[in-house]
C-alpha cells in the first residue's frame, strides 16, 4: 500500500478540508438565520391575521409591505429613503474618519493624551441628544444639525476605541522596531495603526448602528423629510404601519451597510 508521505501535499489537503468546514458552517448559519426571521415574520402575520395582537398597534407584514409598495409607487417613499440614506452615510464616514484622526492626533503625544483623557470620558458618558436643541440654534433646523448629531454621537466612542487599540499594541514590539532605527511616524505607519485595523473594523460595525441611531434621532427633532420623520408622522396620526414599515426599511439599509463592512473584514483579514 503505497503512502502520500509529501508535507506539502498533506498541508493543501488540511486547507482544503478546513475550507469546506468553514463554508459549510457559513452556509448552517444563513440558513438557521433566515428560518428563524421567516419564522419570526411568519407568527408575526398569522398572529395579526388572527387578531391575537392589537393590529392598529403592532400592524402585520403583509399589510406594511402593501403600504410600502404603495407608496414606492406614487413616488412619496424615495426621498424620504435617500435623505436619510445620506445623512446616515456622511455622518457614518465623518465619525468614522475625524475620530480615527483625533485618536492618532491624542496617541502622537502623551501630554495631550493625559490632558483630553477626562474630557472625552466625560464627552462620552453625557446623552448626546441632549445637544439636539444647540445643534438647532447653532446650525440650523436643516441636515447640518442631523449630520452633527450623527458625528456626536459616533466620533467620541471611536476615538476611545481605537486610542486604546494603539495603546495596546506590545510595548516590547514597539521598542525592538524603534532599536532597528524606525521613527514614531514610522512605527505608527508600519507596526501601530496595521495591527489596530481588526479594531478600526470593529468600530465601523458599532459605528453603523451608532448612525442610524443619530441620524433618526436628528428627524425627530428638525426635519420634514426623512425615516425618523416618517416615524414621528405615523405616530401623530396613529398610523403605526407606517411606524413599523419606517422600521423594517431603517433594518434593511442597516443590514446592507453591516454587510459592507463585514466585507471590508474580510477582506482586510485574508
Amino acid at each position: 500500500m503505497q503512502r502520500n508521505s509529501d508535507p506539502s501535499s498533506l498541508v493543501n489537503k488540511i486547507q482544503h478540508n478546513f475550507a469546506i468546514k468553514q463554508k459549510k458552517e457559513k452556509r448552517m448559519i444563513f440558513v438557521v438565520q433566515l428560518l428563524i426571521l421567516l419564522s419570526f415574520l411568519s407568527l408575526w402575520e398569522v398572529a395579526g391575521r388572527f387578531k391575537w395582537v392589537d393590529v392598529l398597534l403592532f400592524s402585520y407584514p403583509s399589510k406594511i409591505l402593501k403600504l410600502l409598495y404603495m407608496k414606492l409607487i406614487d413616488g412619496s417613499l424615495l426621498p424620504h429613503i435617500s435623505t436619510t440614506l445620506i445623512e446616515t452615510v456622511i455622518g457614518f464616514l465623518l465619525g468614522t474618519i475625524c475620530g480615527t484622526l483625533l485618536a492618532v492626533i491624542i496617541w502622537s503625544s502623551k501630554i495631550l493624551e493625559k490632558v483630553l483623557d477626562p474630557f472625552l470620558v466625560v464627552l462620552n458618558s453625557m446623552p448626546k441628544i441632549a445637544l439636539g436643541p444647540l445643534f438647532i440654534v447653532g446650525l440650523g433646523p436643516g441636515y447640518l444639525s442631523i449630520i452633527a448629531m450623527t458625528l456626536a454621537i459616533t466620533v467620541i466612542i471611536t476615538t476611545l476605541v481605537i486610542l486604546n487599540s494603539f495603546k495596546e499594541i506590545d510595548s516590547n514590539y514597539i521598542k525592538v522596531v524603534r532599536i532597528f532605527g524606525a521613527s514614531k511616524s514610522e512605527t505608527f505607519r508600519k507596526v501601530i495603526l496595521p495591527a489596530s485595523f481588526p479594531t478600526i473594523v470593529s468600530t465601523l460595525k458599532v459605528n453603523v448602528g451608532l448612525a442610524w441611531i443619530g441620524s433618526i434621532v436628528g428627524e425627530f427633532l428638525v426635519s420634514q423629510q426623512g425615516l425618523g420623520y416618517l416615524i414621528i408622522y405615523g405616530f401623530q396620526v396613529f398610523n403605526f404601519t407606517l411606524v413599523m414599515g419606517s422600521l423594517f426599511i431603517i433594518a434593511f439599509f442597516a443590514t446592507i451597510m453591516y454587510q459592507g463592512v463585514a466585507y471590508l473584514e474580510m477582506r482586510l483579514n485574508k
